[in-house]
């Protein structure tokens, strides 16, 4: 019946080529799902060791997926090449190199889908990243587009309170831009790019209200911009809350130690 009903449609196959082309079929619809199934499973795997904080062991497990065209696993391991970084064992090329390796796989994950919020937060952060190894000219060239894929991943997903901290940490960093960084930006755009203490405020208490107490680091620049806009009473109370935050990483304790000499100099 089957075969009688493609030869209706006026297609010529022999009942052997018919049984190999379905075999075929059915193979590669089977590939297909076990292909998702594993993917899924490596994200599960990665997100519980992202967790767990095991940095290393997670670059090992998602570099081997370093040519999926997955953009779920590619921001995963732009984010992943970013932390082993950021380890203070590693050495200072293995560094730029993983720099380098994290852009590349964030701009992968974009392509793959540009509706993707992490993909767009993660290629803004490497992006600026890169800048650092590349020198101040390139790092104040690329800012825009940086802010850009930011409010990007805030469109994308409203509720992510780090990426609103990173505008945040945007406005900041050019509302005390010194004026020899403001003199290249000039040099580059017929519009340089700026902001002030007061913008930057709003987006750190945007990310608080989206994700209270989420990150130690949005705590203590509350405190930093209230003191930069002369308000000593609501920084003592975010400076304060930043010394008393859980260390649960390096930063954090970096934080705190901060947050103290602020403190103390108040």
């Amino acid at each position: 019946q089957v075969l009688r009903k493609s030869l209706q449609r006026g297609v010529v196959l022999s009942a052997g080529a018919f049984l190999v082309y379905e075999a075929h079929k059915l193979i590669s619809g089977f590939a297909e799902v076990h292909a998702s199934f594993k993917v899924e499973e490596v994200i599960e795997q990665a997100d519980y060791l992202y967790g767990s904080g095991e940095t290393e062991k997670l670059y090992r497990l998602l570099v081997q997926h370093k040519n999926s065209d997955d953009a779920e696993l590619l921001w995963r391991l732009a984010r992943a090449s970013r932390d082993l970084a950021q380890l203070s064992s590693t050495s200072a090329e293995e560094k730029r190199q993983l720099a380098y390796e994290a852009l590349e796989c964030a701009k992968r994950a974009l392509e793959k889908n540009e509706a993707n919020s992490a993909a767009h937060k993660w290629y803004g952060i490497c992006l600026s990243d890169v800048g650092d190894f590349e020198g101040i000219k390139t790092k104040i060239g690329n800012a825009i587009v940086i802010k850009e894929h930011f409010q990007r991943a805030v469109e994308l997903n409203p509720k992510d309170a780090t990426t609103i901290h990173l505008i945040g940490i945007w406005c900041y960093s050019f509302a005390e831009m010194p004026w020899y960084q403001r003199k290249i930006a000039a040099t580059l755009f017929a519009t340089p790019p700026t902001s002030t203490f007061q913008e930057a405020l709003h987006y750190f208490h945007m990310a608080e209200e989206a994700d209270p107490n989420f990150y130690s680091k949005n705590l203590l620049f509350l405190g930093k911009t209230y003191l930069k806009l002369n308000n000593k009473k609501m920084a003592l109370l975010w400076l304060s809350k930043a010394k008393e935050y859980p260390a649960h990483t390096e930063e954090d304790k970096q934080v705190q130690k901060e947050a103290l000499e602020l403190l103390n100099s108040i």
